[in-house]
């Protein structure tokens, strides 16, 4: 996009004149717009502000009714403080200029006429032109997110882009003025945020992750009413599951209530995971997946909550947010686990504006020199805890047992320890969390000796443990007494199958108590919680998959 040149003036000869000679010079590298009046100028650059347009000179006349030039220049600046201001005067106007010289930064005035341009307009717009262009970046050209810091909507559009790796701007608006005018003019006193800009210059008020979705692409329905597998989540276990299954020829649909990714996808560093020496983020790791997936033919639908499933033979139905209902022979539960809340006053109300669950790569940029804390001590807090102390001035992690050993990895631990800016405190929980309208301390106690502590804070980041995500089978299927699901040879008990199997055969390894339906990856009781085991078993529910069908 080239960057625009706007000349402004209410006299139709004087204005074409201006376009004229200006398209001349500069047609071949600059658009020139024309404008007839100061406020329909103005609209004119909050609708090229919105594109992310760059604007390089203004041309405009002192002396228009309802605006004069001063007054748009000044509110022009705002928004395009960098565009370089030039104003035609009058020889009565030369005190105008002199006060828009002095008051908004003027960088010429010229008097009309200029005739000719080669002597008297060129030579003073090459040099503003040139001196703008040593200092202009072209600006961002996709998406942009005008938000608050301490916005909880804010935080989960960011995250959402963020773990579907969908390239963005984020715009504070409390520390951008140019933008906050913008903003305004779509969310009036910027009582709904964020206002999120799409390139074509439309734009989306507090917007849902399914509305995000379907502008940036995303699949948001079925497109048949019959698959021969369906892979209820998202994260890597289903991911592994939808590439076996359409590599192989089974039409497959996977359907995920958020990101795909799961909990790996936010994941702050992966190093463990086989073939990927130097490690990759969770959501690279996902992103990876998921075009794989999609390569081999597997619909991936997203976001979509699957609220239940039925048997009615030979098929299993799922049933989605909206009331579809989509048939299929086999069905695949690779729902995972969801972060467990942390249950301490504060906590609930300062969630997404400085209190954020899991990694939450979207607000790691705003950590520099700023006192993080992680709470928690396994796998997932310990990556994230390396990453942000590569940001974070300092950060501490909030250890509810006596050692790092008994939970996390030793590559880890030792990178941790030997970390200058980590701090690790063991034995400790959080009591409460306190601000007004973004987290500003924490209250933490030592569990053995009892002392209370409140320590400023500038983010919290919990990783607290997790539950498994099976609610929506609770009636179908067999669960532990953690919520987890039953699968293979756990289902057969002094060697009775389960009630109401109907088949004469013992249920297969990951099968469910419903012949048909199967589980893997952290949903499952039994599984390894471990990234490599997790695709593992999405990969071998489909070779079993295979065998149960050969029978149906």
């Amino acid at each position: 996009m080239k960057p625009v040149i706007i000349t402004v003036d209410d006299d139709p000869t004087v204005l074409n004149a201006v376009e004229r000679d200006l398209r001349q010079r500069y047609g071949r590298d600059y658009r020139v717009l024309k404008v007839d009046s100061g406020r329909q100028a103005l609209e004119t650059v909050r609708e090229l502000k919105a594109r992310s347009a760059a604007v390089a000179l203004l041309v405009v006349d002192e002396r228009m009714p309802e605006m004069t030039g001063t007054q748009f220049l000044t509110a022009a600046k705002e928004l395009y403080p960098g565009a370089r201001k030039v104003l035609l005067t009058a020889y009565a106007d030369t005190e105008a200029a002199i006060a828009g010289i002095n008051e908004i930064g003027l960088d010429h005035y010229l008097r009309k006429p200029w005739d000719p341009p080669e002597v008297h307009l060129y030579p003073v717009l090459d040099d503003l032109i040139d001196a703008w262009s040593a200092t202009y970046r072209p600006p961002f050209q996709g998406i942009r997110v005008a938000g608050s810091r301490w916005s909880p909507q804010s935080h989960v559009v960011k995250d959402f882009f963020s773990r579907t790796h969908t390239p963005y701007d984020w715009i504070d608006v409390d520390a951008d003025g140019s933008t906050r005018a913008l903003v305004e003019k779509v969310s009036p006193g910027l009582a709904r945020l964020p206002v999120v800009f799409f390139p074509d210059g439309s734009s989306l008020v507090e917007p849902g992750t399914r509305d995000l979705a379907e502008r940036i692409g995303l699949q948001t329905a079925a497109t048949k009413p019959f698959y021969k597998l369906i892979v209820v989540g998202g994260g890597l276990s289903g991911l592994a599951a939808a590439v076996y299954g359409a590599s192989e020829g089974l039409p497959t649909i996977l359907l995920e209530c958020r990101a795909t990714g799961g909990q790996a996808g936010a994941s702050a560093q992966i190093e463990n995971y086989l073939g990927f020496p130097k490690g990759l983020t969770g959501a690279d790791l996902a992103q990876r997946a998921y075009m794989q997936a999609r390569r081999f033919g597997a619909e991936i639908v997203s976001p979509r909550e699957v609220t239940g499933i039925k048997v009615e033979h030979p098929y299993r139905v799922v049933t989605l947010d909206d009331g579809t209902e989509l048939r299929s022979y086999a069905v695949l539960v690779a729902t995972g686990m969801d972060v467990q809340r942390l249950d301490a006053p504060g906590v609930e109300a300062l969630t997404g504006a400085g209190i954020y669950y899991g990694a939450a790569l979207a607000e790691s940029e705003g950590l520099r020199d700023q006192d993080v804390f992680v709470v928690g001590g396994a796998n997932s807090a310990g990556q994230a805890t390396v990453l942000f102390a590569s940001k974070a001035r300092r950060v501490v992690m909030l250890v509810r047992g006596d050692s790092l050993e008994a939970s996390m990895s030793d590559y880890l631990v030792k990178r941790i320890k030997s970390a200058a800016n980590i701090e690790v405190l063991l034995d400790t929980v959080v009591r409460k969390a306190n601000g007004a309208g973004h987290l500003e301390s924490i209250e933490v106690e030592n569990r053995k000796t009892g002392e209370v502590r409140t320590l400023p804070a500038a983010a919290m980041f919990i990783f607290t443990g997790s539950t498994p995500r099976s609610q929506f089978v609770a009636d179908l299927v067999e669960r532990d007494e953690s919520a987890f699901i039953v699968t293979g040879t756990d289902l057969v008990r002094e060697g009775k199958r389960p009630r109401g199997w109907g088949l004469d055969r013992d249920p297969f390894p990951l099968e469910t108590s419903v012949p048909g339906i199967f589980a893997s990856g952290d949903v499952r009781h039994g599984s390894t919680k471990r990234c490599a085991s997790a695709v593992g078993e999405g990969a071998a529910a489909v070779g079993l998959i295979h065998k149960y069908l050969e029978a149906v």
